[in-house]
């Protein structure tokens, strides 16, 4: 049954609809409707926020570890120092640990 029933039996009739809104059924959840095709990814530089990139959700770790140290704004804070090593969480954050 609807929230606000009076109300919405109202609106239902007046759409045309010839039953009455308490015979249909309630709405069903739909997981694949609800993913997800893109997220942001947040690029660190020693624990730092130093970018955030959109990129497709199911992207593999070395490919979002790739495209993180390919920034710009990553590279910038790279440049004359030795990446010690690169910390993927997937779906949330790349961290470049560096020595």
């Amino acid at each position: 049954a609807p929230m606000a029933p009076h109300m919405t039996e109202e609106l239902w009739e007046m759409n045309g609809h010839p039953y009455s809104i308490h015979q249909q059924d309630f709405p069903t959840w739909d997981e694949d409707l609800a993913a997800e095709d893109v997220i942001t990814l947040v690029v660190q530089v020693n624990g730092k926020v130093r970018d955030k990139l959109e990129v497709p959700a199911g992207i593999e770790e070395t490919e979002a570890k790739e495209l993180a140290l390919a920034s710009p704004r990553v590279q910038s804070h790279v440049e004359g120092n030795t990446v010690a090593k690169t910390v993927y969480v997937p779906g949330r954050l790349v961290n470049v640990v560096l020595s």
